[in-house]
């Protein structure tokens, strides 16, 4: 068994009051934190230690679940700080090296997400990766490579090496190859499309539920050019179920990241500013191919949403909404006990609210009760025993007092702005005025064409922005979802 060095206290993290919201959340972490750069590289070879590099974001809730668990577990820290050179990646500042070491695990464990723990050499060549463990599975994984340096450290290396140089060939482009025919083309999408089709419930799998916004945009441009009755069917499911379900905030507005069930009905309460931009373009499309009112309304409402709960103090919109609430509960601000909504709203308004947001144990995480939309309006006027022109009056005001209600239980947000986001919330903005011309939307596009205009150093862009501050180096993602924003 590896034995662990007793525990030294040192003030070496290095991430207190960083920049980053993420990362200036494991400033107090015992464990000794570096940021990502060349210093750190340096320091990893000097010492001849693995480099543990741990990569997540500001809204997500397994990686708040790690920090608790396993950052701020003594025994942990020493065993990291004593045998690794620890250093903790905001994803979203750092993207390229997040997709990196994101298809490294995906290679080698099959599937990949956030938070994202990868050892690598002093090289900087990847020899494991874990996402979230408990913290006595991820002691264990401490302790075994740990040993496992300790005793074949060039093996491991070498291996290492020649592992990311085989990925690496796999990755060349080869010669180019004639490009098939756009019908071939088409019908490939469509025929991979339905493969992994949920046609019953929407989506796409059967367990956890992602948006697949690109994917979505896709199939319906596809629809408009060459209409199939069957990929209509399933692109109406689809959008029908992610608007009206738990993916969706009935609410406030705005849509969750994902959801962890295939009926759309649990989610993962972070919200990102990207899948906002995105899924107002896709609902914005499919009002449009699928001749659907009812789409454009979700996409205004996704909108407005980002209009009034998202603007940061520099002209752009912030990164996110954490999934936890500020004592640390997952989707607290979103859900609600039963009785004390029962104090907030009154019995009479009380039961209409039950019936017309579909607020029943069996379709909420058992934390607490949720707002979905799976009933119309006539059917939640027959429950309630009122009329549908009643239950239309009574709906406005029963929201305004829940939102109220929930304002005092606001998550918190990551208030960084984003070049890349700025560019897809841009381009969303655009749609939506081409579709239907609204000064709001219009006045908004103009203000995020300037805050990304104030992005450009002169010869490339920055990552983002924090106050006065300008953060991280720009990607790929960065310039392209400008020029399509500004285009």
């Amino acid at each position: 068994m590896f034995l662990a060095l007793p525990l030294v206290v040192d003030a070496a993290n290095a991430l207190k009051a960083h920049p980053s919201p993420y990362l200036a959340l494991h400033g107090e972490d015992p464990v000794e934190w570096r940021d990502w750069g060349d210093a750190a590289m340096t320091e990893a070879r000097r010492l001849n230690r693995p480099l543990f590099i741990s990569s997540g974001y500001f809204a997500c809730h397994w990686c708040h679940v790690m920090q608790q668990e396993s950052f701020r577990n003594p025994q942990i820290a020493d065993l990291l700080n004593t045998h690794f050179l620890p250093v903790k990646l905001d994803r979203e500042l750092s993207p390229a090296i997040d997709d990196h070491l994101i298809r490294f695990v995906e290679r080698t464990r099959g599937q990949a997400g956030w938070p994202l723990n990868v050892f690598l050499t002093p090289d900087g060549y990847p020899i494991a990766g874990v996402t979230y463990l408990p913290p006595e599975n991820f002691r264990e994984v401490l302790e075994r490579v740990a040993a496992g340096w300790q005793q074949q450290a060039a093996r491991l290396s070498e291996l290492a090496r020649n592992a990311a140089e085989e990925a690496a060939r796999g990755d060349t482009v080869g010669d180019p190859k004639p490009l098939p025919e756009a019908d071939v083309v088409a019908s490939g999408v469509v025929a991979g499309a339905f493969a992994i089709a949920d046609e019953l419930g929407g989506g796409f799998g059967q367990q956890n539920k992602f948006p697949m916004e690109p994917q979505l945009l896709v199939l319906l441009d596809l629809q408009e050019s060459r209409p199939d009755g069957r990929l209509d069917g399933f692109l109406r499911t689809t959008l029908t179920a992610m608007a009206s379900r738990g993916l969706r905030d009935h609410l406030a507005g705005g849509f969750f990241r994902y959801t962890v069930d295939p009926d759309w009905r649990t989610p993962h309460f972070e919200k990102m500013l990207y899948n906002q931009a995105l899924l107002a373009r896709v609902y914005l499309r499919a009002a449009d191919v699928l001749d659907e009112p009812l789409f454009a309304d979700v996409a205004r409402d996704t909108l407005d949403f980002v209009l009034n709960n998202m603007a940061g103090t520099d002209g752009g919109f912030i990164a996110s909404l954490s999934a936890v609430d500020q004592q640390g509960r997952e989707g607290g601000a979103y859900l609600w006990d039963e009785a004390a909504l029962s104090d907030t709203l009154g019995q009479g308004e009380y039961q209409l609210a039950r019936a017309y947001w579909s607020l029943e144990e069996d379709v909420s995480p058992d934390q607490g009760l949720l707002p979905q939309r799976l009933r119309s309006p006539a059917e939640a006027a027959r429950m309630a025993g009122l009329s549908e022109k009643a239950v239309e009056q009574l709906v406005p005001q029963i929201r305004r007092k829940m939102l109220d209600a929930r304002a005092r239980r606001l998550p918190p947000r990551d208030p960084k702005e984003l070049t890349a986001w700025n560019g897809l919330l841009l381009w969303a903005l655009a749609d939506a005025v081409a579709l239907s011309p609204d000064s709001r939307y219009v006045e908004a596009a103009r203000e995020v064409a300037g805050f990304v205009r104030t992005m450009w150093n002169g010869g490339g862009l920055f990552r983002a922005r924090d106050g006065s501050r300008v953060i991280g180096e720009a990607s790929l993602e960065d310039s392209a979802y400008v020029a399509a924003g500004l285009l």
